[in-house]
């Protein structure tokens, strides 16, 4: 089992920028892929970022592309997500999940995050207009 428990979350104002953390215990953080997906309001769950084992290859979503950068610090158990010049659109629940296989950004868009192996219960950001 992993737990995941994002925190970094709230309200922005346009423009702004918020850095979301993604803290992991249990097994061995290093040994998962990892990814951020968001939920709006209605709408469906949609894949933001996913980061490989070490860091070395990511996938950013177009939608963020040039925005959001995904990191992680495999000593610390952690993943983050630094987020820049926020939208209004960019308001969701932000979810961090772990994937045993890093696998490509079109099927992480496709499926939505669908096949990730754990989830965090999210974190909710507002972007105000």
């Amino acid at each position: 089992q992993v737990q995941l428990v994002e925190s970094g979350g709230g309200l922005v104002q346009a423009g702004g920028s918020l850095r979301l953390s993604c803290a992991a215990s249990g097994r061995t953080f290093s040994n998962y892929a990892m990814g951020w997906f968001r939920q709006a309001p209605g709408k469906e769950r949609e894949f933001v970022a996913a980061i490989s084992w070490s860091g070395g290859s990511t996938h950013i979503a177009d939608s963020v592309k040039g925005r959001f950068t995904i990191s992680r610090d495999n000593a610390k158990n952690t993943m983050y997500l630094q987020m820049n010049s926020l939208k209004p659109e960019d308001t969701a629940v932000y979810y961090c999940a772990a994937d045993l296989t890093y696998k490509s950004d079109t099927y992480y868009r496709r499926t939505g995050g669908s096949g990730m192996d754990y989830w965090g219960k999210g974190t909710l950001v507002t972007v105000s207009s």
